[in-house]
């Protein structure tokens, strides 16, 4: 959703009404994530996707009918036996497809989710896809982090307190999710299937060093959807004029900047950090502090063999345990044969997304099986 947000937002501040389709739950080799959303505009237009091309003639005329009758649909799509391409996914996945009529009467909370989520402000939308009663299809909360704030109902003071609950903890990790339920929300039945849409702020990647290959980083991370901050010591270097794509640069010793942010609680589980300075002087007090935060999805080192074992050394000295020591990634990125700071830059990112998701880097035509872990 969050990618089409901007489109949808000028339709609906124009009173204009938007069909919209959102992906609420994949199975097996599914294209796009659940969140994934299409838009069919007031007068026709197709904004966004939710399957990369295979169904979205389907969804496109479907929301057209919801727009028309108000009716939001929860529509199932897969391979057919009859004719693979006719209707279904060619990669042979399913989608879990919620179709809804979205204006200024059906959803009026849009335009204060939309502000939080411009201004990074972390909130939720618990929306009721499926359900026993038709009147509850469509229901729906907005959660933010603080206890009680609770916007909307699905019907029943059970059925909130149950489903905010668990809207709060997806919100932490910044996971959208399908939730299931009894009718009343009960935590252990069927019936109530809940899509919660978790907009979080952009996770963060720290790159340290500001050297030719921390552009080229930056670059990536913002195009992978990371707020991205450089660090280096030396304001010479650490300008913004030398990493346009960065979203801040900051002039301080990295490892007292991290410490920093880790006291003011900004470093979480989908935090990664790219430490390329590689001059022990900076970046062995940086992998110190690093490797004993509690919270990091990634912690990578640029180095040679010789400067990695070295470091480990340094690191050892220091007092950094060996379970401590397994949290880092160096020398940085996958094996590619990286040569320029750009070839690298997909090294490491190639890197953090296998990690992300279990993938071993491996060539896919070589391996046989699923495709996305």
């Amino acid at each position: 959703m969050r990618e089409v947000l901007p489109e949808l937002m000028r339709w609906w501040r124009a009173g204009r009404t938007i069909g919209v389709g959102t992906v609420v739950a994949t199975f097996r080799s599914a294209p796009r994530p659940p969140g994934a959303s299409m838009l069919v505009g007031p007068s026709g237009e197709a904004v966004g996707s939710v399957s990369g091309g295979c169904v979205e003639g389907a969804v496109y005329e479907l929301a057209q009918e919801v727009v028309g009758s108000g009716q939001p649909v929860l529509q199932r799509y897969g391979v057919s036996d009859d004719d693979a391409f006719a209707v279904g996914l060619t990669c042979g996945g399913i989608l879990d497809v919620y179709v809804e009529k979205v204006s200024q009467d059906t959803f009026p909370e849009l335009g204060e989710i939309a502000e939080d989520v411009e201004a990074g402000r972390p909130v939720a939308v618990a929306t009721v896809v499926e359900h026993p009663d038709p009147a509850w299809v469509g229901r729906r909360i907005v959660v933010r982090p603080e206890e009680g704030r609770v916007q909307g109902s699905l019907g029943t003071e059970r059925a909130d307190a149950a489903v905010a609950d668990d809207t709060r903890g997806l919100l932490a990790s910044g996971h959208n999710q399908t939730l299931t339920y009894g009718p009343d929300g009960e935590r252990r039945g069927e019936g109530m299937r809940v899509f919660v849409w978790s907009f979080a702020p952009k996770p963060r990647m720290l790159v340290f060093g500001a050297i030719d290959f921390a552009a080229a980083v930056a670059r990536m991370g913002n195009f992978l959807g990371y707020h991205v901050t450089v660090c280096d010591a030396r304001p010479v270097f650490a300008t913004n004029s030398r990493f346009p794509s960065a979203d801040e640069v900051v002039v301080k010793w990295p490892h007292k900047y991290l410490t920093d942010e880790i006291a003011a609680g900004r470093i979480d589980q989908r935090t990664v950090l790219c430490v390329l300075t590689h001059d022990p002087k900076f970046d062995v007090p940086l992998l110190e502090v690093a490797l004993r935060a509690p919270e990091v999805a990634y912690v990578g080192a640029m180095g040679s063999r010789r400067t990695h074992d070295d470091r480990l050394a340094r690191l050892k000295e220091a007092g950094v345990t060996d379970d401590e020591m397994a949290k880092l990634s160096s020398p940085i990125g996958l094996d590619l044969g990286a040569r320029t700071p750009e070839e690298t830059a997909v090294s490491i990112a190639a890197e953090i997304i296998a990690l992300r998701w279990g993938g071993g880097g491996e060539r896919l035509g070589e391996l046989s099986g699923r495709i996305h872990h």
